[in-house]
């Protein structure tokens, strides 16, 4: 399927107005960056991040009221997704020495629930992050473990061959969480969907090496674009990414709390998508600069403005199906794909949009720009 066949438009000339634009959108991004700042996730923050699923809708404000003052310091409450779902982020990482009596105590109840009248033996709470059982056989060990896994504790039976009438309960910040909002919203039951910690010295890591990753692939893509074509071409190609990278990641911090259901929060998911969006962006810079170095070499008395201009009317037809199609999949993700994927495809959908227009008015213009002011001859 060929479509803009014999197709020709003078982009070059329009290029100024593409530097206002990317001026505009930088300014956009710079500004909501200063005033707005950057939201990152639990990856790099460090600290407990908690999604919970409510049966019905719930008031936001209701659960923030219940959750305070239940011992674990400020807690970060918003809504997830749609009116059903609510993330819970704390600083700390596992519940303190006052909280865990109290947890064990409903562990406990509960254990008393599934069997009434059970004896209930504390084998060892050395840990403050879980407890371990004792009871009189292995088969109820089995029924108390299974009882607690419904009720949404983490339970695990120990490796241990003699050890078989044992299990091991694990305690964290969600548990009490559970523990608190199940008595105060009994009406409206809910489930864990995901549990994330990290702690902060290794949110600190993964930061850095976030920046790393993205700064040597730009590098490995300037020293391999500089080998295949001329160095202009690779200088061309990496400002059209920093261009991409930059704008993209200023829509997070402009839109971030603006638009319903969509989670703009930096993390490793939001790394791999950039990380994504550079590898897709190069390959369409590099299309174009292919046809041009084989325009150069078919039409050596041709201006270089034409050239430019001819080999990106060449490749539109290709440019517009193949950024179509990959555009119409990441919006069937955006819309059905889940809180999950969500992000990721908000960054592709919108980096790749940045990306073909980069590709077409900042590479290439940077190219033309360096011939023109130079006064330079480009041969292959």
């Amino acid at each position: 399927m060929r479509i803009f066949q014999n197709f020709h438009y003078d982009f070059l000339s329009k290029r100024k107005y593409a530097y206002i634009l990317s001026a505009f959108l930088f300014a956009i991004g710079l500004i909501s960056a200063i005033t707005r700042g950057f939201h990152f996730g639990v990856d790099f923050t460090g600290g407990t991040e908690i999604v919970l699923q409510f049966e019905k809708p719930v008031d936001i404000t209701t659960v923030r009221d219940d959750l305070e003052g239940i011992g674990l310091g400020f807690l970060e409450v918003k809504t997830f997704g749609g009116e059903t779902g609510v993330m819970v982020r704390s600083k700390e990482q596992e519940i303190s020495s006052d909280i865990y009596p109290k947890v064990v105590a409903s562990i406990n109840d509960r254990i008393e629930k599934i069997i009434p009248g059970i004896p209930v033996q504390i084998a060892d709470s050395s840990s403050i992050s879980s407890v371990t059982y004792s009871f009189l056989s292995a088969d109820t060990a089995k029924i108390i473990a299974d009882g607690l896994s419904k009720a949404g504790f983490q339970v695990s039976s120990l490796s241990d061959e003699q050890a078989k009438n044992q299990i091991l309960v694990g305690i964290g910040i969600s548990d009490w969480i559970k523990e608190n909002l199940r008595t105060k919203v009994s009406d409206n039951p809910f489930k864990i969907l995901k549990e994330d910690k990290v702690g902060p010295k290794i949110g600190g890591e993964l930061k850095r090496d976030a920046l790393l990753a993205i700064l040597f692939s730009l590098i490995g893509i300037l020293i391999y674009l500089g080998f295949r074509f001329k160095f202009i071409f690779a200088l061309g190609a990496v400002v059209a990414l920093f261009h991409d990278v930059l704008i993209t990641i200023g829509l997070y911090a402009a839109l971030y709390g603006i638009i319903p259901g969509l989670n703009l929060e930096i993390d490793l998911t939001i790394v791999g998508a950039f990380l994504t969006l550079i590898g897709y962006s190069v390959n369409d810079t590099v299309v174009v600069f292919d046809r041009v170095r084989e325009n150069l070499k078919i039409h050596k008395t041709r201006s270089f403005f034409d050239i430019v201009n001819t080999s990106m009317s060449q490749t539109m037809s290709r440019t517009i199906l193949t950024g179509g199609a990959t555009l119409l999949a990441l919006l069937v993700l955006l819309i059905f794909g889940g809180e999950v994927l969500r992000p990721f495809a908000f960054t592709m959908f919108f980096g790749i949009i940045i990306g073909t227009y980069s590709s077409i008015f900042v590479a290439n213009s940077m190219v033309y720009e360096y011939v023109t002011k130079y006064n330079k001859k480009i041969e292959f």
